[in-house]
């Protein structure tokens, strides 16, 4: 082993508000927020829990689901038991679905753009 991993750093135009968004998806805390509002960190201290970082990147260009002109760069599978009930919660923090998905998962877009799956067994 080389290292460990310590963070996914997602770039997004507001770092803050897009950490509130997976702070509550996922029920990790803000560990990290800074006053310039350009990084957040969310979960544990490196090497403890998952760490999702956001980095602020006001030019970016958001993926566009399922475009190859414009693709998804990254995206998180997240394991629910009820998809419905995730989906209905997902949607109330301003998530969107996306076309596409299949047997045990569906596509969803985070407030800024990116793409992400519900996924269930």
């Amino acid at each position: 082993m080389i290292g460990q991993l310590r963070s996914v750093v997602i770039d997004c135009p507001d770092p803050r508000a897009l950490a509130g968004f997976y702070s509550e998806l996922l029920g990790l805390p803000v560990i990290e927020d800074n006053s310039d509002d350009d990084w957040v960190v969310l979960g544990g201290r490196p090497g403890h829990r998952p760490r999702i970082a956001f980095q602020q990147a006001p030019d970016l260009r958001p993926p566009a689901w399922p475009d190859p002109e414009r693709p998804q760069q990254f995206h998180l599978d997240l394991t629910v038991d009820d998809i419905e009930t995730a989906e209905k919660a997902a949607l109330a923090l301003g998530a969107r679905r996306l076309p596409g998905g299949g047997e045990g998962f569906r596509v969803y877009a985070d407030p800024a753009g990116h793409p992400f799956c519900l996924c269930w067994d």
